[in-house]
């Protein structure tokens, strides 16, 4: 794909995103920088910070370090508050740099341990189509390159070139459940099915493909509806296609993600309504899904 430049690389300093800055160096000369997010998490992560600086200096590349405040509330998962400092903080910088795009370096080993944890969590479609190569988020264009190649051939590279890279001791701990998936489960399928990082990302694409074409289609009966759920309108479609149109609904409008005992409770109370004094007032993600005559709005 061609992509927009100049362009910023999500830059930690391990062999990933090494491989990647280097690459985007030597592909677009005098259009790439470079973002280091700092954590503030471990105490290596000045370190970290300062191996960036050297590479960077060394290649002439521009670098940004943010700082961010990556500490999970309770209940919170602490890889998910990093995951979302760090983007936030990677579309600011870019944003401020007037830069286009940032790269990420999550590779093939990547996407196979992403597919695993929705397997595990009982995902749906959005959840076994992994991670897109390109999205938008925050404001900014990001795009993974490297989603076809396997961790092994990325660190063969980096140690044949001697390209010194940091290693962020927590990719050790197995307390943290994408390591587990990554030291223990990965192997076993490796010996298994020796394979297994290309099928299992053409089922990713498919599960993709899939869920583009549910959006698509209830984008279209949304809108037949006059963008908002009609009771009678949900009554006359199939209960899985009501569905399909609910979940677009709210993630769509209100940013909401309904769980699987809330939707089919909320598919329940739309069949029930056969009178006008049907109440419905379902909690779902921050707010309520609540009749108002013969529609459904979200309150917040």
């Amino acid at each position: 794909m061609q992509l927009p430049l100049p362009l910023a690389v999500a830059y930690s300093g391990g062999a990933d995103s090494t491989v990647l800055l280097l690459a985007a160096v030597q592909r677009w000369p005098d259009q790439v920088q470079a973002i280091h997010v700092h954590h503030g998490l471990q105490d290596a992560a000045d370190a970290f910070a300062e191996h960036c600086r050297q590479v960077c200096a060394q290649l002439g590349v521009p670098l940004q370090v943010r700082r961010v405040n990556a500490r999970h509330l309770p209940g919170e998962s602490p890889e998910d508050a990093a995951r979302q400092a760090r983007y936030q903080a990677l579309a600011r910088a870019a944003r401020d740099a007037d830069l286009k795009a940032v790269l990420l370096g999550q590779h093939a080993d990547d996407q196979v341990e992403t597919l695993l944890l929705a397997l595990s969590r009982g995902a749906g479609l959005p959840g076994l189509a992994a991670m897109p190569p390109v999205f938008q988020r925050d404001g900014m264009v990001f795009v993974r390159p490297l989603l076809a190649l396997g961790a092994q051939a990325i660190r063969d590279w980096v140690a044949e070139q001697g390209i010194a890279v940091v290693e962020d001791p927590t990719n050790a701990d197995t307390s943290f459940t994408r390591n587990r998936i990554r030291h223990v489960l990965l192997p076993a399928l490796q010996e298994c099915f020796p394979q297994y990082r290309e099928t299992f990302a053409r089922s990713s694409r498919h599960a993709a493909q899939a869920q583009e074409l549910l959006e698509s289609v209830a984008g279209e009966d949304l809108a037949r509806m006059g963008g908002t759920p009609a009771i009678t309108a949900l009554q006359a479609l199939p209960r899985a296609r009501q569905g399909n149109v609910l979940r677009h609904w709210l993630r769509s409008a209100h940013a909401a993600s309904a769980s699987a005992a809330q939707l089919e409770e909320l598919l329940d109370q739309v069949a029930d309504c056969t009178t006008r004094g049907h109440r419905i007032h379902i909690k779902v993600g921050e707010g309520f899904v609540v009749r108002h005559g013969e529609r459904l709005t979200y309150q917040s």
